[in-house]
Formats: structure tokens, C-alpha cells, sequence
């Protein structure tokens, strides 16, 4: 971004702003008619942002909650299909998750623009930056904008929703920037006083087809073969030309507006430069400092830097790279097995049509990971290219950044050691078929069983308080002998295996959001299916328990569903914080109504969560699996029954599956030692009844009114700081609708009770 002179120009203020704060604030002014998303690290702050903005009354943006990414792309596609500005933000896996919807939104000539803070794919899991996602994007028909800091941001978000809704066009398009160098970074930046300068940038949407016009009906979306697909995709490589085209005016138009200036292609001190980087976004900032080192030098060094990625700016590239004799090609992700990135081949490709070009590309590949970028690696990557240019062997292609392990330091196993067999048997806990088909369990009272080695350690880092790892050890303690864990992602999978370290002393496996259980299904089935052939020794018992919270049952209800659908023998515990705690406290589809969380906030704009909470016991009730309990930390003799008969249940019959609210004092603003007291009184409140639905019979575990024990609901929420506001005048709608969910509910529940067929 360059900075043109001063001109007569709309009123800017002058602020200091991240990337996603200009991400969220661009969305603010474009004044989108719709916003669905989900969270992920680390572009939630934006959809965080904007509703705070929201609850204000500063936007009328309609922001839709997914279920997962892969929901989010379907609300955004079926939005514009609508006929409207529509705005989505992701990451990582959560562009890969729903990276089949984009070529059906840009096949069907839809624009909407998607912010991407980019981060490196998994595994492993890392949620640090790298743009190992963005380069999933490259054939999928978007536009893909590069911007290196946050002013460009806001600036690239206005002009590429311009260039998408162009009417040679119609793409949609993706604006990729750092995650956490450039979305966390804050900078010096500038924005319109007045929205309506963007706004009229823009000029009004006007789509070409809509689907909610009943007079003009259309298909949207046909099945379509050969001979016309061919034709389809050919439209759709006509419009990227046509982006190329339209993008330099938009750019010149927007310069003219704000006063700062956007080329196809950065270029930094390249009209003599006979060595260059070529860097995307951030990275090339510090290597233009690098580049000026070298200048005082006296030798003529450059960097090159996209601003567009997609179409590619290869008649730009050409041009300013015509001259020079060698080119380091730095790269945040890499194409493996094939000797360079995507935008090494890319550059490649485009310099070989010059037939006067005789540039040496050598391509390293760096950063990956979030592994940060100094000037020490810019340097690094100048002497290559200088090496290559005073005639040294220097090899095409290479890593840059990687350290081989230390000979003398062995790896070793981290942790503590693991469990012995005598360990995991206490002989203490029986199981046993009563006469009414139901289970009896004899065991003693949980605290007799202190004693017993835990199957997650002390070291980990949970906070203060946390209710995760009480409430675990509570119903693990009711599991007799070996256990093997998977873990979705979530704060319990991230705070207990920081590489190379980890708190579990059995054997642990992770996966993703949406498919925990369909993992562990296939790791069940792989058990018994070499025990059949006699590959594993006789007499191995194995329990499979998978772990799931965070939301994670909102992405994952499909795998989990399908899991359970199919009866394998295993067990998922759902640890509910009624949030997305991991990344940021946002709300899930277990966060109940009217809950303040940092997606539903509360002011005049909004209440706090719009919506009711899933209740997913039932929701895995009616597949009919064997076994269903609820369970919390506060009543531990009944967790430890319920985990024994989990098991029981997982290695004689089918799936069984349990959910346990736990305490997150952080985000619920509660004292730290007050969990096991708040997680009480919503059962006392009958908002989180125990109970169990054991072969299809429902059994009230604990009735909190036969013993004088129930308490209004507002008694729990006052002792929340995230819902003490329902308490308070103003919001008595939305403390009666909680407390006619709750009842109805509990009177349900109690019904089934008493009905031997329910």
C-alpha cells in the first residue's frame, strides 16, 4: 500500500487497529445484509466484534450462528442466492471444512466476501499463521486478495467486494491476511468518518438472478454434464480476466477516495534490482527493511509482494521481473513432493512465457507453523539469492528455518509413566443385571477412591477452577481397567498435550471438531477386528471413551449421531461450559438463553443468545443407543455409578453417551472455587436434571423437590456473572421464557419418568 498525496478526500479518523478490528469494522461500514459464521482461532474476533457492535445498535447486519463452518459456507451461499451483500470470516480448517461449498457459490456466480485469517492447517494441530489454507482456495474460483497489514484490510475488503460484484464479474472473494501477525497486530490506520462513503462506493447491490423474486422463478444450480460444463467453467474463466482487467480502476477509483494506493503487484525498490524476494503479506514488510540494508550497500535489491493472488497478476510479475537475475521465492506453505509452493510453480509458469526472461527462482519454504519471520531470515534469504548470483551451487529448492534434533538428546517418552494393569483395576467397583433389565452398580463412595491413579495428571493447564478434569476423574473412576481416549478439539485437548509434553498416562488420540466419534468408531472396530484374527493378545479389554466439549457436539453432532446410529461399542462424554471456551467464550448451541457470551452480547441491540439450547440427551436418546446419562462434578457417588455402567454398557451392548456440565469460571465470572456450588444449583433450579435412559427407560437420578431442594431458576443465573443480568429489570421476558423452557422440560422429563415406556 502506498499512500498517494494529500487530495481533497472524505473525512478519516486516525485510529490504532487490528486486522480483524478493520475486518469488522469494513463489515460495519459496507452495512452487509448477512453474516453467517463460526468460531476459529483466529479469526473469531471479527464475528466477536460485530456483534458486540451489534448489541450497541451500530449495525443491522442479520449474524447467524453455524453449526460448523461447512453450515456457515451453506447460510452465506443461500443468502446470496437471496439477493443481498453477504460476509463470512474463517480459518484453517474451518475454510477446508467448507471448502466444497465455494465452487458451487463461485459456478454459480454469486459474490459475497469471506475474510480468511490464515492459519496452518492441521495435524498437527497449530493455530498459528501460515497460508497453508489460503492455498486450498486457489482453484476454487474465488478471488483471492493478500493484505499485509491492517489498514489494507479495511481497504482491500471494500475494493474486493467492488471488483466481486462487478457485473463482468460476479465472484465471490477471499481477503487473506496473517492470523495473529496482522489480525492480532494492532497499527496506525485510517477509516471514513462516514459509512456512507463506502457505501457509496460500492454503489447498491444489484444481482443479475435472485431466488425470491416468485414471478421471475429460476434454477439455480442444475445438474449439468458434458457437453455444457465445459462452458460453465470456461464463463467462469472469462470472469477472472475480466477481474484482471477491472482491477487496476477500482484500485485508481479507491485511491482517488482515500488517498491510498494499491497495485496488482507491490513492488519495493525493483526498477533496478538484479536480486528480489517475492513474499506474501506480512512477511514482506520486514524484508523491505532488509532490502534498504542492502540498497546502503550498494547493491540493488527488491521485494515483491501480491496484492492479488487470484487471477493471477502474471503480465505484472513478467514485466517487473524481466530484469532481474535472481528471485527467492519465500513461501508459507508448501505443495509436497513437488519441489516448491503454489506461487513458486506460479511464478515459474508465468516467467517461462517471457522468452527474454532469464531469471534464477529458488523457492524456500518458511514460517510454517506461525514460526515468526526476522530480519535475520530476510537477510538469510538475500544471501541465497546473492550466493546464486556470484555463481555458488545453491539448490532450488529447501526449507528454511528447520533445526535437526540433538544426537546426544534422544527423544523419550513425555509424561508419566503409564498405568500398570493392577492400576486401573480397584476390584472395588460391580457391575450386575438386575431383574427389571436395568443395571445395579455396587461400589463404594467416590472418596474411597481417591487413591486410585488418575488417568489424567495434575499437569496441565487448565484454569484455575475449571470443572473439566474434576468431573472426568469423577467418571473415569468408575471405569475398571484399560482406557483409550479421544479427544475432539477443545480446551481439554489443548491444555493436556502441549507438544512434547502430555498429562495423560493412558493412550490419547485427537482429532477434529466434526468427526471425534466417527474416528473412534473406526479405532474401535480395528480393535475387535484384530482381536478376531488373533493379532492382539487374548484377554486385551479396551474401553474407548471419547471426550467432546467446547461446542464440539454442535460440529460433530453428525459424526456422533452416525456413531451412535451404528451401535459401536464406546463411550462419548460431552463436558459442557455452554460455550466455545477454547476460542474466546463464543456462544454454541449448549449455551441457553439469554446467556452473555462474546458472540451474544447484551445491550440495546440484544439481549444476549437469541435461541434455546439443544438438549442433547435426548437428541442421542432417540437413536436408541443402550445407554444415556447426565452427570455433574457436585454429585459424585452418581457420576461414578453412571461411568460404570457406561462402561458396562460399551463393552456388552452399544454406544453409550453422557453429558456433564462442568464450570468455566473464567467466562461464566464465577469465584474460581465456586464451580462444584454454581454446577449444584442447576440441578436444584431442575435446568440440568440428572437422570439416565438406560435401554430405553428414563430414570430421574436425583429429584431435587421431594427433598425441599429446588430453587428458581434465577438463583442459578444470579450466581453467574455472564447471566446475572437476567435478573434485572428489562429483561423479565427473557427470564419468564427460561423459566417456562426449563419447567416444560422438567415436566416432560419427569412424565417419561413415570411411564415404563419412555
Amino acid at each position: 500500500m502506498a499512500v498517494a498525496e494529500s487530495r481533497t478526500s472524505p473525512a478519516q479518523r486516525t485510529d490504532f487497529r487490528s486486522g480483524n478490528e478493520m475486518a469488522a469494522l469494513s463489515a460495519q461500514a459496507i452495512d452487509f445484509h448477512l453474516m453467517g459464521y463460526y468460531p476459529i482461532t483466529p479469526s473469531t474476533e471479527i464475528a466477536e466484534i460485530l456483534d458486540e457492535l451489534k448489541a450497541e445498535g451500530s449495525h443491522r447486519t442479520v449474524m447467524i450462528p453455524a453449526d460448523g463452518e461447512h453450515g456457515a459456507a451453506g447460510i452465506c451461499y443461500g443468502a446470496s442466492v437471496g439477493g443481498g451483500r453477504v460476509f463470512n470470516a474463517t480459518s484453517a480448517q474451518g475454510l477446508l471444512y467448507a471448502l466444497e461449498e465455494l465452487p458451487v457459490q463461485s459456478g454459480t456466480r454469486f459474490p459475497m466476501l469471506l475474510d480468511l485469517a490464515t492459519r496452518t492447517v492441521s495435524g498437527p494441530l497449530d493455530i498459528r499463521g501460515d497460508h497453508s489454507d489460503v492455498y486450498y482456495a486457489l482453484d476454487t474460483g474465488w478471488l483471492v486478495f493478500l493484505a499485509r497489514e491492517p489498514q489494507a484490510v479495511y481497504d482491500l475488503n471494500v475494493c474486493a467486494l467492488r471488483v466481486a460484484e462487478h457485473p463482468e464479474v460476479r465472484l465471490p472473494a477471499i481477503v487473506a491476511f496473517d492470523g495473529f501477525f496482522t489480525s492480532h497486530q494492532k497499527r496506525r490506520v485510517e477509516l471514513f468518518e462516514d459509512p456512507a462513503v463506502v457505501q457509496e462506493f460500492l454503489g447498491p447491490f444489484t444481482g443479475t438472478v435472485e431466488a425470491l423474486d416468485p414471478r421471475h422463478p429460476i434454477t439455480v444450480g442444475p445438474y449439468m454434464n458434458d457437453p455444457d460444463l465445459i462452458n460453465n467453467k470456461f464463463q467462469l474463466n472469462l470472469a477472472m480476466e475480466a477481474a484482471l482487467r477491472v482491477l487496476p480502476d477500482v484500485f485508481a477509483e479507491y485511491e482517488t477516495l482515500s488517498g491510498r494506493r494499491y497495485d496488482l503487484v507491490d513492488l519495493y525498490r525493483m526498477d533496478d534490482a538484479e536480486v528480489a524476494l517475492l513474499l506474501l503479506n506480512s512477511a514482506a514488510e520486514t524484508a523491505k527493511d532488509a532490502a534498504d540494508r542492502l540498497r546502503a550497500q550498494g547493491i540493488r535489491a527488491g521485494v515483491v509482494s501480491p496484492n492479488v493472488l487470484r487471477p493471477f497478476p502474471a503480465p505484472v510479475l513478467r514485466e517487473a521481473l524481466r530484469d532481474v537475475r535472481t528471485l527467492v521465492i519465500g513461501e508459507r506453505g508448501d505443495s509436497y513432493g513437488s519441489g516448491g509452493g503454489p506461487v513458486s510453480h506460479e511464478v515459474k509458469s508465468a516467467l517461462k512465457d517471457d522468452q527474454e526472461n532469464r531469471t534464477r527462482c529458488i523457492t524456500r519454504i518458511y514460517g510454517l507453523g506461525g514460526r515468526d519471520f526476522y530480519d535475520e531470515d530476510a537477510d538469510a534469504l538475500f544471501r541465497l539469492g546473492l550466493d546464486a548470483l556470484a555463481g555458488a551451487e545453491v539448490d532450488s529448492f529447501g526449507y528454511h528455518g528447520i533445526y535437526p534434533g540433538d544426537p546426544e538428546h534422544p527423544p523419550r517418552r513425555p509424561g508419566l509413566p503409564a498405568l500398570r494393569s493392577d492400576e486401573t483395576v480397584s476390584g472395588l467397583v460391580h457391575v450386575r443385571e438386575r431383574e427389571d433389565g436395568k443395571l445395579a452398580v455396587e461400589a463404594p463412595p467416590a472418596w474411597q477412591l481417591a487413591a486410585r491413579p488418575k488417568r489424567v495428571a495434575p499437569g496441565h493447564g487448565a484454569c484455575p477452577g475449571c470443572g473439566m478434569f474434576p468431573a472426568l476423574d469423577q467418571f473415569l473412576r468408575g471405569i475398571e481397567g484399560d482406557v483409550v481416549v479421544l479427544y475432539q478439539t477443545g480446551c481439554a485437548m489443548v491444555v493436556s498435550t502441549g507438544y512434547p509434553y502430555t498429562s495423560h498416562r493412558v493412550t490419547y488420540v485427537h482429532n477434529l471438531f466434526q468427526n471425534g466419534a466417527a474416528t473412534l468408531s473406526g479405532l474401535v472396530e480395528m480393535f475387535h477386528e484384530r482381536m478376531r484374527r488373533g493379532e492382539l493378545p487374548d484377554g486385551e479389554d479396551i474401553t474407548f471413551v471419547m471426550v467432546t466439549g467446547d461446542g464440539g457436539m454442535d460440529i460433530g453432532t453428525g459424526a456422533a449421531i452416525g456413531t451412535a446410529l451404528r451401535n459401536h461399542r464406546l463411550v462419548i462424554v460431552e463436558y459442557d461450559n455452554q460455550g466455545y471456551m477454547n476460542t474466546g467464550a463464543q456462544l454454541s448451541y449448549s449455551t441457553p438463553l439469554g446467556h452473555r457470551t462474546s458472540t451474544s452480547h447484551v445491550g440495546p441491540g440484544e439481549h444476549g443468545k437469541a435461541f434455546h439450547h439443544r438438549d442433547t440427551p435426548q437428541l442421542m436418546a432417540a437413536t436408541n443407543i443402550p445407554y444415556v446419562f447426565t452427570g455433574v462434578e457436585g454429585f459424585p457417588d452418581d457420576l461414578l455409578a453412571k461411568g460404570a455402567k457406561a462402561q458396562w454398557y460399551a463393552q456388552h451392548e452399544g454406544t453409550a453417551y453422557g453429558k456433564l456440565l462442568i464450570s468455566c469460571p473464567l467466562n461464566w465470572l464465577t469465584e474460581d472455587r465456586a464451580g462444584a456450588d454454581v454446577v449444584r444449583l442447576a440441578v436444584d433450579s431442575c435446568f440440568f436434571p440428572l437422570y439416565e435412559v438406560e435401554r430405553h427407560s428414563t430414570t430421574l437420578t436425583y429429584d431435587p423437590e421431594p427433598l425441599d431442594r429446588r430453587v428458581p431458576v434465577a438463583e442459578w443465573l444470579k450466581a453467574m456473572g455472564k447471566t446475572r443480568h437476567l435478573t434485572r429489570p428489562g429483561f423479565e421476558q427473557e427470564l419468564a421464557e427460561i423459566e417456562a423452557e426449563v419447567d416444560r422440560r422438567w415436566q416432560r422429563l419427569k412424565a417419561m419418568s413415570e411411564h415404563p415406556l419412555l
